[in-house]
C-alpha cells in the first residue's frame, strides 16, 4: 500500500502541474493564497518505528499528530515543542508549517527536534536526509530546512523526531502585572535556575508554567510566590487552549498578527489587543493596522511580523526578505523543485 501511494505521488509530481500539498488541512489558513490541484497525503500514514529508550519516533507524513501523541503518551513521552494540532494536523503538515507551542522558548522549536526526513523532490526522486540520532547531521542540515518551508521544497514522506520524557511534576502560577513589569520579571527569571517552561501574559495577568522534578517545582513555587492554579485539569486546559488557539483571545475575525522579537523588547506601541508568549519573544496582536507599519515596528525592534490568520493577504503574509535572502530562497527552490510544482506562492509570491 505504501509503495502504491509513493507511485501515485510520483505520477502526480511528474505531470509538472502546480500541486497543493494537503494532509489534514488544519493550516490551510496559514501562508499565502492556496493554489494548485490538491495532493492529499492523508492516506500515507502510520508509525514506521519507535524506540522509546532512544527517544526517537519515525512516522509517515499523513500520520495524525493526535495519533502520534497518543503513542508517545503510552510510554510517558511527548513531543516537547508542542506543535499545535488545530483539530486535525498531520505529521508532515506540522513539520512543513514549523509551528511550536508554549514550551518552545525553553525546550526548542519543532525544527530542533527534527532528526531526519525522507522527501520526494520535484523530479519524483525519493531523498533521505539526516537520520535517527543527533550526531548524524553533517554539513548542510537539509532535514531541518524542511521545517517551516510550507511544503515549497518537496513532499515530506517521513520524519524522524526526537521526543522527551513527560515531566514528573507540573505547576502553574499567576501574577497581576502590567506588560512592562511582566517582561522584566520573565526575563529575569529566565536567567535563574528555575524549571520555567512556558509563559503567557494577557490583559494584566502573567501566567507561568513550571515543569520538572517534584522538588525543583516545589522550590520554584515557594520562591516565586504568586497565585497557584491548584487544579491540574484547569491548568492543563489553559495551556492546551493557548497551544491550540482556542482561548478567547484568538476568537473573532480581526486579523491575527504574530511578532517575533527579542524577549527584552519593551511593549510595542501599537493599537490592538496583545498576548505575549515565550518570555516576550512571541507576541500575538489582533489589529487592523496597516501591514507596512506593523512590519516596520517589528523590524525596528530587531524582529519580524507575520499575518498569521485572517486579514488581507494581498500585501504578503511574511516579512519581506532582503534581495540576498530572496536569492537564497530562489536557488533552494530551483534545486528541490525546478518546475515549480509544490505549493506555489504559499511562502512568497516569487516562489
Amino acid at each position: 500500500m505504501s509503495a502504491d501511494r509513493l507511485e501515485e505521488f510520483r505520477s502526480r509530481i511528474l505531470e509538472r502541474k502546480p500541486l497543493r500539498l494537503r494532509g489534514g488541512g488544519s493550516k490551510d489558513f496559514y501562508g499565502g493564497p492556496l493554489s494548485g490541484e490538491v495532493l492529499d497525503t492523508g492516506g500515507h500514514r502510520g508509525v514506521v518505528s519507535y524506540e522509546p529508550t532512544e527517544l526517537v519516533i519515525t512516522a509517515r507524513c499523513g500520520t495524525p499528530l493526535a495519533e502520534l501523541e497518543s503513542t508517545l503518551a503510552e510510554r510517558r513521552q511527548f513531543l516537547a515543542c508542542e506543535a499545535p494540532n488545530f483539530g486535525c494536523a498531520t505529521m508532515g503538515g506540522a513539520v512543513a508549517a514549523g509551528l511550536s507551542g508554549p514550551r518552545r522558548a525553553m525546550v526548542g522549536s519543532l525544527r530542533d527536534f527534527v532528526l531526519g526526513v525522507k522527501i520526494m523532490d520535484g523530479e519524483g526522486r525519493v531523498l533521505r536526509f539526516g537520520g535517527e540520532v543527533m550526531k548524524n547531521v553533517a554539513g548542510f542540515d537539509v532535514s531541518r530546512l524542511m521545517a517551516g518551508s510550507l511544503g515549497t521544497l518537496g513532499l515530506i514522506l517521513e520524519v524522524s523526531l526526537k521526543v522527551l520524557p513527560l515531566p514528573v511534576a507540573d505547576a502553574t502560577l499567576r501574577f497581576e502585572l502590567p506588560q512592562d513589569k511582566a517582561l522584566d520579571a520573565v526575563n529575569r527569571w529566565a536567567g535563574q535556575p528555575l524549571p520555567l517552561v512556558a509563559t503567557c501574559w494577557q490583559a494584566g495577568i502573567l501566567t507561568l508554567r513550571l515543569s520538572g522534578a517534584q522538588a525543583a517545582v516545589a522550590a520554584a513555587c515557594q520562591k516565586l510566590g504568586g497565585e497557584s492554579l491548584a487544579d491540574p485539569a484547569a491548568a492543563a486546559a489553559f495551556w492546551l487552549a493557548l497551544r491550540e488557539q482556542t482561548a478567547e483571545f484568538f476568537a473573532g475575525d480581526a486579523p491575527l498578527w504574530r511578532f517575533s522579537v527579542p524577549s527584552v523588547t519593551p511593549p510595542l506601541e501599537l493599537p490592538g489587543a496583545s498576548l505575549l508568549e515565550w518570555g516576550g519573544a512571541q507576541r500575538w496582536m489582533r489589529t487592523d493596522t496597516d501591514p507596512s507599519l506593523l512590519h516596520q515596528a517589528a523590524a525596528k525592534a530587531g524582529g519580524h511580523a507575520t499575518l498569521f490568520r485572517g486579514g488581507d493577504k494581498a500585501s504578503g503574509v511574511f516579512a519581506p526578505l532582503s534581495p540576498v535572502l530572496m536569492e537564497v530562497h530562489r536557488r533552494l527552490k530551483q534545486s528541490f523543485d525546478p518546475y515549480g510544482v509544490f505549493n506555489p506562492g504559499r511562502l512568497y509570491p516569487e516562489l
